[in-house]
């Protein structure tokens, strides 16, 4: 059994305890943890929406299977960076860090009680080793609970309280679209847009430039994925949605299709793609079929949509 406020000092600037009050300046809740283990497994963390703590903005940064970087091997990691777009000078900040624990509904917490100091040589700071990976990762204590979900958080000098809900869903259900343009040497047009598809409850299409989206691109081929606009009209604020997602040119004669892997956040009206996603020479040359024809397709591996208040 854990005991209320038991306090335990690591180093002379570190406490470690257990207490009853939430995270201050963020928090954010995981639904899926072995889901978030899979995506996130090298040696980048999770990056959280940028929160605002004073005048400057942060990420909260964890490494599920932690920072082998940093001597976190079999440890849970966090850590806190700075944008550098609101750095002005050298930032002092106090960080404690929390993990909740659902079976004592308490919260394990790590604090610098001396501060950090933040500045363009050092963004991030932190501990590599907030929790052992076998202490976390059981259900029987408490952190991961109901069936595979937990929580961390953050405070950052000023209270302010953030959430963000993170759900991932792999593996849709009408994961490929294709898409045939006729005739591809003949195209007059500056930009084609194809039929709307339904992927995980929304409506996406790909723009099409069959000589390159902008000047400096008009030897190449240029493919994009857009939300739909009857999309991007619905979406709330603080609404993003993460893809995962090959992007092809069919070899119509074999197996040797330009595939290149999407990995972005969608907001609004943003679209993301390749403005050199093929040479017009190397299309020409082996991507189209007898009759002209060319064949895109998409393949989706993950889309989640993420929605945060504040």
């Amino acid at each position: 059994m854990l005991k209320t406020e038991k306090t335990c000092v690591v180093s002379d600037s570190t406490i470690t305890k257990f207490g009853v009050r939430p995270p201050s300046t963020y928090s954010m809740k995981i639904q899926s943890l072995s889901q978030l283990k899979t995506l996130f497994s090298g040696t980048d963390g999770y990056k959280s929406r940028t929160f605002s703590s004073g005048k400057y903005n942060w990420r909260l940064v964890i490494y599920p299977n932690g920072n082998e970087k940093d001597n976190g091997t079999g440890f849970i990691s966090m850590y806190v960076e700075l944008d550098s777009k609101s750095l002005s000078s050298n930032v002092l900040a106090y960080l404690t860090f929390f993990i909740f624990n659902k079976k004592e509904n308490k919260y394990f917490t790590i604090q610098d009680v001396e501060g950090k100091q933040f500045n363009a040589l050092r963004l991030v700071h932190g501990f590599p080793q907030v929790l052992p990976l076998d202490t976390f990762n059981d259900p029987k204590n408490g952190y991961v609970y109901d069936g595979d979900q937990c929580e961390f958080g953050v405070d950052v000098m000023v209270p302010l309280t953030n959430w963000e809900v993170v759900s991932f869903t792999q593996k849709p259900t009408n994961k490929k679209f294709s898409w045939t343009l006729n005739k591809f040497s003949k195209l007059k047009e500056h930009c084609y847009v194809s039929s709307k598809f339904l992927i995980e409850g929304r409506n996406w299409v790909l723009k099409l430039y069959p000589k390159g989206n902008n000047t400096t691109c008009s030897r190449w081929l240029s493919l994009f994925l857009h939300l739909a606009d009857s999309e991007t009209k619905t979406m709330t604020t603080g609404e993003e949605i993460y893809t995962q997602c090959d992007m092809r040119i069919l070899d119509p004669f074999g197996s040797h299709h330009v595939t290149l892997k999407l990995n972005q956040w969608h907001k609004n009206t943003s679209g993301w793609g390749w403005s050199e996603f093929v040479s017009l020479a190397k299309l020409e040359e082996a991507y189209l079929d007898k009759q002209g024809y060319l064949k895109v397709e998409i393949e989706f591996e993950v889309v989640s949509t993420i929605t945060y208040s504040p």
